[in-house]
């Protein structure tokens, strides 16, 4: 398997700081994004986030799903 360049790992923990500032389990992500019409299992959420391989559109929904407005990316 590929390993994760240095973007995807920057976008991967920068999901997952969000996540984890707001609180929200991999379980309830889940629940949020199908609240919003974003079907995918937990074990894909987290394998996604794992490998570091998501597209763009993912990480908007999942900010969305979260209540995030505001992002740094320092």
């Amino acid at each position: 398997m590929a390993e994760k360049t240095d973007w995807e790992a920057r976008a991967a923990n920068l999901l997952k700081a969000e996540l984890k500032r707001k609180g929200v389990t991999y379980a309830q992500l889940v629940d949020r994004l199908s609240a919003i019409g974003v079907d995918d299992k937990e074990a894909n959420v987290r394998n996604k986030l794992s490998r570091g391989k998501f597209s763009a559109a993912f990480l908007l929904q999942c900010l969305e799903a979260i209540g995030c407005t505001s992002l740094s990316l320092h």
